[in-house]
C-alpha cells in the first residue's frame, strides 16, 4: 500500500499531477492528501508520523519554498520519500541535501511518473519487512521496529514503548513475538525487549533507558544469553 501526498501552492499543478498518478496507481494505493503550502505540509506531517509514504513536494512555493519545507520535514521525518516537482531544472542538486528520492520537471511526464512510482515501491517493500503496523481506536500505526524499545502486555492490550510514546492496541503478547522476529526477546510473561535497546544485563532485570523490566526465572537462561548475545554484537538469527 502507498499513500501519498501532494504539496503545491498552485490548484491546477495539484490536479495536473493528482490526474497523472490516478492512471498509475495500483488498487490499494491512495492519495491521501493535498497541500495548498509548505507551512501546511510541515505542520500536518508533525502531527501525522508515517501517515504518508511519498511526498511529490514543489519546489518553487510562495512563502516556504520545496526545499525549505524539505529541511524542516527531515527535522522530525527521515523515513518519508521525497520527490521534488519543479519547473527549473536548476534546483535539481539542491535535493541531495534532503535526501530527496528523485524530481520530476513540469509537465510532469507520464513514463518519468511510472518509473518513480515503481522506484519507490521497491524501495518501501524493503523498508516494510521492518516495520511492526498495528490498528487501535485512534487509526492505523506504523512504527518501524527499531524505534520500539519494548512491548508490554495489559490485560487484553498490547502497548509498543518507543522513546517517544506508548501506543496500545488489541493483542496478545504471543502474537506479537510472532509477528517481530528473532530481534526482540521475551523476558517475561508481559515483557518483549528489543534487543538492540537493552543497555545492561542484571541478575533479575534488564535496563532500556531509564527503566528496570523483571526477567522471569522461567524465561531467565535463553533469554540472558540472547541479550548478551546481541550486545557483544552476535546475531540473533
Amino acid at each position: 500500500m502507498l499513500r501519498i501526498g501532494i504539496c503545491d501552492d498552485e490548484c491546477y499543478a495539484r490536479d495536473a499531477l493528482r490526474l497523472e498518478l490516478e492512471k498509475l496507481l495500483e488498487e490499494t494505493e491512495e492519495i491521501v492528501y493535498e497541500f495548498s503550502g509548505g507551512e501546511t505540509a510541515v505542520s500536518w506531517l508533525k502531527k501525522h508520523p508515517g501517515e504518508i509514504d511519498l511526498l511529490f513536494l514543489d519546489v518553487e512555493m510562495k512563502g516556504v519554498n520545496g526545499i525549505r519545507t524539505a529541511e524542516q520535514i527531515r527535522e522530525f521525518d527521515t523515513r518519508i520519500q521525497i520527490v521534488f516537482v519543479t519547473g527549473f531544472r536548476d534546483f535539481v542538486f539542491e535535493g541531495y541535501r534532503v535526501q530527496a528520492v528523485d524530481y520530476l520537471v513540469k509537465p510532469v511526464d507520464a513514463d518519468r511518473l511510472s518509473s518513480v512510482l515503481s522506484r519507490v515501491r521497491r524501495q518501501l517493500e524493503q523498508v516494510r519487512q521492518k516495520q511492526f503496523v498495528f490498528q487501535n481506536g485512534d487509526g492505523v500505526y506504523r512504527l518501524y521496529q527499531d524505534e520500539i524499545q519494548y512491548f508490554y502486555s495489559e490485560k487484553r492490550k498490547v502497548v509498543a514503548v518507543t522513546r517517544e510514546k506508548e501506543l496500545s492496541f488489541y493483542a496478545k503478547l504471543d502474537e506479537v513475538e510472532a509477528r517481530v522476529g528473532k530481534t526482540f526477546v521475551r523476558i517475561h510473561q508481559r515483557y518483549l525487549v528489543n534487543a538492540d535497546a537493552v543497555s545492561y544485563i542484571g541478575a533479575s532485570s534488564v535496563r532500556i533507558g531509564s527503566e528496570e523490566l523483571p526477567i522471569s526465572r522461567a524465561l531467565k537462561q535463553d533469554a540472558v544469553a540472547a541479550l548478551a548475545k546481541a550486545m557483544i554484537g552476535g546475531d540473533l538469527s
